[in-house]
């Protein structure tokens, strides 16, 4: 631990990195405590000092352990996808609360497969699609449902440009960092085309909000996760494209984290 302070880790940090290091389950804080002056193996120091490096080059700990906790679920994550954020756990919820019985949903960009096995984790019913660009990430996401047995139907897609048929609902944390945005440099590990998305940082959104409306029913949601300044102009995209009932999600830190607005109902 003195080795791990000295290096600038945070306490959680470190002990995270031992007990993987250690071969032992990430949440197995009680033992590491009970053996707190043991001392590691040189086998072992090699492959905590190795983590340590590559946490120090800002690769997620995800990355270095191969998993990431999501809305209940544990994740196979590595550098073809982003590591889930907390954050997107708000989009979960806003979706579970608006969907009813029987709904018909699609995730956007689905990366690991979190938000689409999130979303069939806590509604068994829900008929859940997800589609992304990469197929790497894609082979990700399949293994994670796999192993997790959630029957969610993967495709390899460009935003909508494979989808059939109407939804309920849409979701999508689609790339929304600007080219220039000055935190990219500590993101240099995760796949670039999954975080940076033009100029200003909505240029997928954009493109999602114009094509969603051909393939949402009537009365049905788009929900998006966007950047921590970025609700005013989505919700402006989303009122010019004709969507009622715009509105905004704050995550647990109060930042307004997604917007979404409804397909207007066919009277």
């Amino acid at each position: 631990m003195l080795q791990a302070k000295a290096l600038g880790l945070a306490h959680l940090e470190a002990q995270t990195l031992i007990l993987h290091a250690l071969g032992r389950d990430p949440h197995d804080r009680e033992w590491l405590l009970l053996h707190d002056t043991d001392l590691l193996d040189a086998e072992q120091l090699t492959r905590f000092n190795e983590l340590v490096q590559r946490l120090l080059q800002h690769e997620p700990m995800g990355y270095l352990t191969g998993w990431q906790d999501f809305h209940g679920l544990r994740l196979a994550v590595d550098a073809r996808v982003l590591v889930p954020r907390p954050d997107t756990e708000t989009l979960v919820d806003w979706a579970l609360e608006i969907g009813p019985t029987s709904v018909r949903v699609m995730d956007l960009g689905t990366g690991s497969g979190a938000i689409a096995l999130a979303l069939k984790h806590a509604r068994p019913d829900w008929q859940v699609c997800a589609v992304d660009a990469s197929q790497d990430a894609l082979t990700v996401a399949q293994h994670n449902a796999l192993r997790l047995r959630l029957a969610v139907h993967f495709a390899h897609s460009n935003w909508l440009s494979a989808a059939q048929g109407l939804f309920d609902l849409i979701v999508g944390n689609p790339p929304y960092i600007a080219e220039d945005d000055p935190h990219l440099p500590g993101l240099v590990a995760e796949p670039r085309q999954a975080l940076v998305s033009g100029a200003d940082g909505l240029a997928d959104i954009r493109v999602i909000i114009t094509l969603a409306p051909q393939h949402l029913k009537s009365g049905a949601w788009l929900l998006l996760e966007h950047g921590h300044d970025q609700a005013p102009a989505v919700q402006a995209l989303l009122r010019q494209a004709g969507f009622a009932n715009v509105k905004s999600r704050n995550d647990l830190a109060g930042i307004q984290r997604c917007s979404g607005g409804q397909w207007p109902k066919v009277k």
